[in-house]
Formats: C-alpha cells, structure tokens, sequence
C-alpha cells in the first residue's frame, strides 16, 4: 500500500472513530439530561475533541439528534432479524420479545424513546428509513402469526399498545398496585391474544 493512500486510509478512520466518539458523548448527554443537554459545544467538550471538530461532522444539533434516533432505530432492527431468525421460539415468543425490544427502549433510555417517536428535523429521510426498516422487522414477526395480508393493522395495534404500556411506565402510572398487573405481563398478555385472522 502506498504512502499516500495509507495516510488517506488514517485520516478516514480517524475521522470515523472521532464521530463514533461524538455520538456517544451526544447519548450520555440525552440519557442524563434530555435533547437541551446535548449542544455540539457539550457534545465536543465530552467526546475530548476540538471546539470545530463535531461541526465537521454534523450540520447542527438536529442532524445529531437524528443521528441518535436512526442508530436507535437501526439497533432495535438488528435485534428484532435477530428474533426473527431464532425458529427455536415460537411465533408467540418472538412476538412477545420484539414488543418487549421496544418496551425496554423507553425503560433505559426514555428521552432516546421520545425522540426515535419525534417528527425528525435533522436528517428527516436517514430517520425516517431506519424506522421503517425497524417496522418492517417487526412486521415479519406478525406476519408469521396472523398472515402478511393482516400483518400491518396487527402491527399498528401491537406496537402503539406497546407504545402506551411504556408511555404509562415512564409516567408512574402503570404500578402494580394500582392494575395488579406489570409492563411485561401486560406485553405477554398482548402478545398471547393474537392470532391467525383471515380477514373478513
């Protein structure tokens, strides 16, 4: 390899390990301090780079955002293939774990969940793919219980009752005992009553 394009070759790596770095600074900064806390300035000053350097690498502090959202998306596509591929699980199983893959988003990381459920301002279309994909994931999870031609209204109820069941976790009012009932059981309850539909 010559000179020239091994020096290429580091400055690329470099340049994708230094937004690597931004990224997870602007996440730790989201996870403790919501979308007001995550500034480039804070974002640099964490992630130990150069005033100018995450301007180098995002527009502003939208693009950034969107950024956390698409990976957030992406990641949680990545595990619902994964579920999918496992034929050691029933259908039902698979279907119970990808509701409680996105439950578990809100547990962990809440302002992340708000903001992968947030109309993006930053980079709308690398946003609105990865949440697609995520949703066609999930869509092949239902498929398997209730047919691809009902997959979608199916898909629709499952995920905005898991929607709510985080919603209601993170505001305090799903308690136990008040409902005598948990998140997990309320998603194993979900996940149980559907079945093969053929439509009207």
């Amino acid at each position: 390899m010559s000179t020239k394009l091994v020096g290429v070759v580091t400055r690329a790596e470099t340049a994708a390990t230094t937004r690597r770095s931004l990224v997870l600074a602007a996440s730790e900064l989201l996870d403790s301090g919501g979308p007001d806390a995550v500034t480039l300035r804070a974002v640099g000053a964490l992630a130990g780079v150069s005033r100018g350097a995450p301007y180098g690498h995002f527009k502003n502090k939208e693009h950034l955002l969107a950024q956390l959202a698409i990976d957030a998306w992406n990641g949680l596509a990545d595990r619902l293939q994964r579920l999918h591929a496992d034929k050691d699980l029933s259908p039902t199983t698979r279907l119970e774990r990808a509701l409680l893959a996105l439950v578990d988003v809100g547990r962990e990381h809440p302002h992340l969940y708000a903001l992968m459920f947030s109309a993006p301002s930053g980079n709308t279309v690398g946003a609105t793919e990865a949440a697609s994909r995520s949703q066609e994931e999930f869509l092949n999870i239902v498929a398997e219980i209730v047919g691809r031609d009902q997959s979608r209204r199916y898909g629709a109820l499952l995920m905005s009752s898991a929607y709510g069941i985080s919603g209601m976790e993170l505001s305090g009012h799903l308690s136990t005992e008040k409902w005598n009932v948990t998140g997990n059981q309320l998603v194993a309850m979900l996940a149980s009553s559907i079945h093969h539909d053929t439509g009207d």
